[in-house]
């Protein structure tokens, strides 16, 4: 069986305690306490049955933590989609959504439904144009237009090149035949 290269001094061990004590965020906890554990001496089969984790996931936190120390352990996921924007920046948005039209921001020709209510594709034009961010789904606008307090309306359908006096004579002429 090979010796366990990985030993915490003193010193690192009560920084691991102290950044355990001071965390709130479950997931980092768990990972300062498996590091601590592991450096130690805890068999790994102890410190899976403590922490619930696997052991590639183990040997991910202490390589994490020799080579960046306790900031390689603090989670670095950011939540996906919803947390591109600041809650400054949706207020933001909120604010110009309930003083803007599409039409008033573009007008009329370069939007959706004529510019007259909010659509996604209108939505994801400002925040790209404001905030430079792009989100990949479509449910994330629309999650946006709930944060905003806004309702999402689903506008007819109608064709731009529609000429609307052309309609009127086929019709009048379907009528008369």
């Amino acid at each position: 069986m090979a010796k366990r290269k990985f030993k915490l001094s003193t010193i690192q061990i009560n920084e691991l305690k102290a950044a355990y004590q001071q965390c709130q965020d479950g997931p980092t906890k768990i990972r300062y306490q498996a590091v601590r554990l592991y450096g130690t001496g805890y068999a790994v089969a102890e410190i899976e049955e403590i922490t619930g984790c696997s052991r590639p996931s183990l040997m991910e936190w202490c390589r994490a933590y020799r080579q960046y120390g306790i900031a390689g352990l603090v989670g670095q996921r950011r939540g996906g989609n919803r947390a591109k924007l600041t809650p400054v920046e949706i207020e933001q948005i909120k604010q110009g959504l309930e003083m803007y039209s599409p039409a008033q921001l573009w007008g009329p020709d370069n939007c959706y439904s004529e510019g007259q209510f909010w659509t996604v594709p209108d939505l994801a034009r400002l925040v790209e144009q404001e905030y430079q961010i792009k989100y990949q789904s479509d449910t994330s606008y629309r999650t946006l237009f709930e944060r905003c307090d806004f309702s999402c309306q689903r506008p007819g359908s109608h064709y731009r090149s529609r000429n609307e006096l052309a309609v009127l004579e086929f019709e009048q002429q379907f009528e008369k035949n």
